[in-house]
């Protein structure tokens, strides 16, 4: 097959570096060539509960996968791009630790009345005073901004809730739809382009996912590379309109000349 050279990547964690604990034995190797080219890579990650710090060292301590902070770019973070560039910096976080840092490092207060925004990740600690407080703040007019729609994460008990479960409680009871920013939106893409200072022909996704990474690149219109080490199998693909733009069992099949300049 004919590849184009790209000038970034951006890759997937979660079924793509790693399967939850389980490492991915030829991720360390993909990232180091990337690495060793001087080509610039950003891991976009649907999960808001983690700081790119956590990210980075968990990729770098139990994956031996190269990252620093500046390397991730995580939902929350991308959701706080959005929050601050509207008007009003009183925010109502349904989330975890890693959203309440990216909305605060943003210039976000975080309240529980007078509330111009209510964002709305995953929150492994949710109760019905979080979502009362929530849907009546959407009702009085708050704006309503969602990390992600991934309705379940993998985890090792199986397919456990994830984000969209939680907004999809507030936006049952608020009846009002929330604006989604994480994969496959295009904010969140648009958002990854500026940092790497690319634009979406330059740039390759890199993910397992069709229905988020893949997607993420079909809307935003930047090729794709699934691979099929986690979510989406190749027989899944059978019943998709648009296609990847390449698939391939596991990263090592990428080969060497084709993460170069």
């Amino acid at each position: 097959m004919h590849v184009k050279n790209y000038r970034g990547y951006f890759i997937d964690l979660d079924g793509t570096m790693y399967r939850g604990t389980e490492p991915i034995q030829e991720a360390p190797y993909f990232v180091k060539k990337l690495k060793n080219s001087k080509i610039p890579y950003l891991f976009l990650t649907n999960n808001s509960t983690s700081t790119p710090q956590e990210v980075a060292d968990r990729l770098n301590k139990t994956f031996n996968i190269p990252a620093k902070a500046e390397d991730i770019y995580t939902s929350a973070l991308a959701t706080a791009d959005y929050v601050k560039a509207l008007k009003g910096n009183r925010v109502y976080v349904v989330g975890e630790n890693g959203l309440k840092q990216a909305l605060t490092d943003a210039g976000c207060e975080l309240v529980d009345k007078d509330i111009d925004h209510v964002v709305v990740g995953l929150d492994r600690y949710l109760t019905y005073d979080k979502c009362e407080i929530a849907s009546l703040a959407i009702q009085k007019g708050a704006t309503f901004v969602a990390t992600n729609k991934d309705t379940n994460i993998p985890t090792e008990r199986g397919m456990s809730p994830g984000a969209g479960a939680v907004i999809a409680m507030i936006e049952k009871a608020s009846k009002i739809k929330p604006v989604f920013v994480g994969k496959p939106e295009e904010i969140m893409m648009a958002s990854a382009l500026d940092k790497l200072n690319l634009s979406e022909r330059e740039v390759l996704m890199v993910g397992d996912n069709y229905e988020t990474d893949i997607m993420a690149g079909i809307n935003s219109r930047i090729d794709t590379l699934l691979v099929l080490t986690g979510f989406t199998k190749r027989e899944d693909l059978e019943y998709q309109e648009i296609q990847p733009t390449y698939v391939i069992d596991t990263l090592d099949e990428w080969g060497d000349e084709r993460a170069s300049h």
